[in-house]
């Protein structure tokens, strides 16, 4: 009982290595570890196809997504690797290439034949991470190749990620080859309204120079809401230059309050940018809700104000994430999300172009900021005060983690490492479990802090297999976190 989680554990070690091997392009050590795997008499071929990480990735997408190309040569020349494998997401090792921008693996790879237009899960191509990393070389090569300009994925076309991404090289390339300056998701994000999220003028004016319209409204949004909101007076008036509306109002942009509770402080949540599978869009269309560097919920304007009007959902981390929509009487008018943000210069550009608004009776810079925070700072109390009637339980402050808990986690952790690797198995157990109440709260905390500590958390499970205490581990464990098998 006590050998076959030692070899388990010694195949991923010996695994890990495999892996590590190929992304750091080690021929040698590659092969020879290749030959190691190969114990049984599938081939070494075959065996090295077979090798996966959790995500179903194998050595070549690993050594595609490093520029590793002499491992991808031995892998696809030697053993006969398919060049298009898939994994989890259906990216092939060309998608990976194209993401980190390695030109000469991505050359190579599309000589030994693959497919320049894959495409992932989601849709994205390489054309779309060629375009989002402002890869020009690759993008023109891929375009040389026949992909489509404008490739469609749940994230829009390769023009919206370049312009996402404030590639403006890229956004002149694609556009020098007729791509769709007014192409649009789903949710109607458009390479304008992507360009003004990001912030960036080179692309703006390259894509108001192609036609892209300036009025577009995703959501109730419009790009002058946008650059409102960024406070960005070059991009408010090369807007306006273009005949954007200073009137145009948003019926979404600010009236949906998301609000994350942490530790008795709430903010208000802004729109993350995209990743490269989902790039820059802008506050109305996708709101993506983000604790740390943990994305807790996505949510599309409709389905929101639907669905989780006055909802709570509790985030992975524990927090307390609150979703209230309490509308105004009107929609919001870019100076008023101008104001909602206190930027004054853009709040200055777009007074003198912005109809009088009733309830603001002195039509000034100042007295527009003023009432917009004040608004927003009733709404946000009241809210609050709803949020505590209907759901008090929600409202409980997470448990803090002290400076002496975390010492003493650190440290336990530390001896039973010691121990378990010295094979001092009964040691390492009775240093993850003595005082077991205040112990256990104690290392539950060391994983909560170094979550990717797989060593620790194959120590303690090996260790509890060989006194048979596995209930005492996981019995703890389980009530707060799944520890999958490594």
């Amino acid at each position: 009982m006590a050998s076959n989680p030692a070899a388990a554990l010694a195949v991923r070690d010996k695994v890990q290595k495999f892996l590590e091997a190929a992304c750091a392009g080690n021929l040698d050590l590659f092969k020879k570890l290749a030959r190691q795997l190969d114990v049984g008499d599938k081939g070494l071929a075959r065996t090295v196809a077979d090798v996966k990480d959790a995500n179903k990735r194998t050595a070549l997408h690993f050594a595609a997504r490093e520029g590793k190309t002499s491992i991808c040569k031995y892998l696809i020349e030697e053993l006969g690797l398919d060049v298009d494998i898939r994994d989890e997401d259906s990216e092939t090792p060309l998608i990976h290439a194209s993401r980190q921008e390695h030109i000469v693996t991505a050359k190579y790879l599309l000589e030994r034949g693959a497919e320049p237009a894959a495409s992932s899960e989601l849709g994205a191509t390489s054309l779309h991470h060629s375009a989002g990393t402002g890869n020009v070389e690759l993008l023109n090569l891929l375009l040389a190749k026949g992909v489509d300009v404008d490739s469609h994925c749940e994230s829009g076309t390769p023009l919206i990620w370049a312009a996402g991404h404030g590639q403006d090289k890229a956004v002149k390339v694609l556009l020098e080859h007729h791509a769709n300056p007014n192409a649009h998701t789903d949710d109607d994000i458009t390479p304008l309204l992507s360009s003004v999220a990001a912030g960036s003028l080179p692309c703006l004016k390259l894509l108001i120079e192609s036609g892209a319209d300036v009025n577009v409204s995703a959501g109730g949004t419009t790009p002058l809401h946008v650059a409102a909101d960024i406070g960005s007076t070059d991009l408010i008036n090369s807007l306006l230059k273009a005949g954007a509306d200073a009137n145009a109002e948003d019926e979404n942009f600010g009236k949906a309050r998301i609000r994350m509770r942490k530790h008795k402080k709430s903010i208000l949540a802004r729109v993350c940018p995209y990743s490269w599978k989902y790039p820059v869009s802008s506050v109305a269309f996708m709101e993506r809700i983000v604790v740390g560097n943990n994305i807790v919920k996505e949510l599309k304007v409709g389905t929101f104000q639907k669905y989780y009007s006055n909802r709570y959902l509790n985030a992975d981390d524990g927090h307390v994430v609150n979703f209230s929509t309490e509308r105004t009487e009107d929609g919001l008018k870019p100076i008023q999300t101008a104001a909602l943000r206190s930027n004054r210069k853009a709040v200055m550009i777009l007074l003198p172009l912005t109809f009088p608004i009733q309830k603001i009776k002195d039509w000034s810079v100042d007295a527009v900021i003023d009432f917009m925070q004040s608004e927003f700072k009733q709404q946000e109390e009241k809210t609050e005060a709803d949020a505590r009637k209907e759901n008090p339980l929600h409202l409980v402050d997470p448990v803090k983690v002290t400076p002496e808990a975390k010492e003493k986690s650190l440290e336990a952790k530390s001896r039973g490492n010691e121990s378990f690797k010295g094979g001092d198995y009964l040691g390492a157990i009775d240093a993850y479990t003595q005082r077991f109440e205040e112990a256990a709260n104690a290392f539950y905390e060391g994983v909560l802090l170094d979550p990717e500590n797989q060593e620790l958390v194959s120590a303690f499970r090996y260790c509890s297999c060989q006194i048979s205490l596995s209930p005492l581990g996981f019995s703890y464990w389980g009530r707060e976190r799944a520890i999958k098998p490594g």
